[in-house]
């Protein structure tokens, strides 16, 4: 039985239910990471003691699913898409800028499917833009493909975030801090192709980037639906 199919205990002196427990939650998680989240800090932000909350989970994990959830409420899309593509394009952006609103979702992302209930509807508003096109494992490859994309690029422009909380310094004040480090192995000869794109190799932005790649992937993609 899964944290959806069971009931929640009746309430007591202190009003508690999972959705305040979540948002407990994913506020601890926001502002220090997964790591700051756990039974006992969710409990103590909420004035209860710890074991009332293993009425209405019985694990962190699924404190996590349920976090997961509630965020990809915030993924949902308002209208139902027109076509497949603009299924799949609204749901990587969407799930970016969840990420960058909640950087902990990109350690979430990826593995075995999220099966709460915004979760499957996500799922199925974008399956259902793309029903008809190609038969239904072309269909999955196609969303798995443009997920694991996602997933990816997510990942890599929160690390670098994360990185740049941590040391101080933007990527900007990075690369110039190694900047001559740069130049001298350059200078060697021995990486040719890697001074090239150094050299003549135009920066772009994280959004910049991830639009770009996922329009390149859904290109692929769409080779492959027609």
């Amino acid at each position: 039985m899964t944290v959806w199919d069971r009931p929640e205990p009746a309430n007591r002196p202190v009003p508690l239910d999972r959705e305040r427990i979540v948002a407990a939650a994913v506020a601890l998680a926001d502002e220090a990471g997964l790591a700051a989240v756990s039974v006992r800090k969710v409990a103590a932000r909420l004035d209860a003691g710890p074991m009332r909350l293993y009425g209405y989970i019985s694990a962190k994990d699924e404190l996590f699913d349920l976090m997961v959830d509630a965020v990809y409420a915030e993924i949902l899309p308002e209208e139902p898409p027109r076509d497949w593509r603009e299924a799949l394009h609204g749901l990587a952006h969407r799930t970016r800028r969840a990420a960058l609103r909640h950087h902990w979702l990109a350690d979430l992302l990826g593995g075995r499917p999220a099966l709460g209930p915004n979760s499957l509807a996500v799922g199925e508003a974008v399956l259902a833009a793309l029903d008809g096109l190609a038969d239904i494992d072309t269909v999955m490859r196609a969303v798995e493909t443009v997920s694991a994309y996602s997933t990816g690029a997510i990942r890599r422009e929160i690390a670098d975030l994360r990185a740049e909380h941590a040391t101080g310094l933007s990527q900007h004040e990075w690369q110039r801090a190694r900047g001559p480090h740069v130049t001298r192995v350059l200078a060697t000869g021995r990486f040719p192709a890697l001074a090239r794109a150094v050299h003549d190799g135009r920066h772009v932005d994280a959004e910049e980037s991830f639009a770009t790649g996922l329009d390149w992937v859904l290109d692929a993609v769409a080779a492959r639906l027609t």
